[in-house]
């Protein structure tokens, strides 16, 4: 099988470079939103770009999201146990790109790494371009292969700007997933 680690079973008499590349290209057709993830613990705040979020239920208000396991976001919404994520505008598709890795906090309430901040009720950090944002606690998780999903109901939310165009994965040219 060469280079390429199988993952889920593989169609007898397929050459398994063509099917992962077949899989990736199915996968990545799957729409998807790009948001920015704030967390908090222990007077640590980070921002994360995220793509991995959904509602998963209605009564009461929960939405997931998917961290991967190795990530300073992982960590902090696991010991914190809130996340607040920020929905953003098409316009903001290069400001994802600015939190792809951790960020060094400036210990400044009202900004982080220079980008301005609001706090959730929970704590969580808002990202101050967000044309809307879900505040949320954690109340489940799930570890998940190289990732764990957060259960978080929606303790706040707001709106600042018309939803029309928000920021889709497909927006940009980043290749996560798959």
């Amino acid at each position: 099988m060469g280079d390429v680690k199988q993952v889920g079973p593989l169609p007898g008499g397929v050459d398994p470079d063509e099917y992962d590349r077949r899989r990736r290209r199915v996968l990545w057709s799957m729409p998807s939103g790009l948001y920015v993830l704030g967390s908090v613990a222990g007077g640590r705040r980070n921002l994360m770009t995220l793509n991995w979020a959904t509602q998963v239920a209605t009564d009461p208000k929960v939405v997931a999201v998917s961290v991967e396991k190795g990530a300073v976001t992982r960590e902090l919404v696991a010991r914190g146990g809130v996340f607040a994520l920020s929905i953003l505008s098409r316009d903001d598709r290069a400001l994802v790109r600015k939190f792809v890795k951790p960020l060094d906090d400036d210990g400044d309430p009202a900004s982080l790494a220079d980008f301005e901040i609001r706090v959730g009720s929970t704590g969580a950090p808002i990202l101050g371009r967000a044309v809307a944002w879900l505040d949320c606690r954690v109340v489940d998780r799930t570890d998940c292969g190289s990732h764990t999903v957060f259960f978080g109901e929606v303790a706040d939310c707001g709106q600042v700007a018309e939803l029309g165009d928000v920021l889709r994965m497909e927006d940009t040219r980043m290749s996560y997933g798959g």
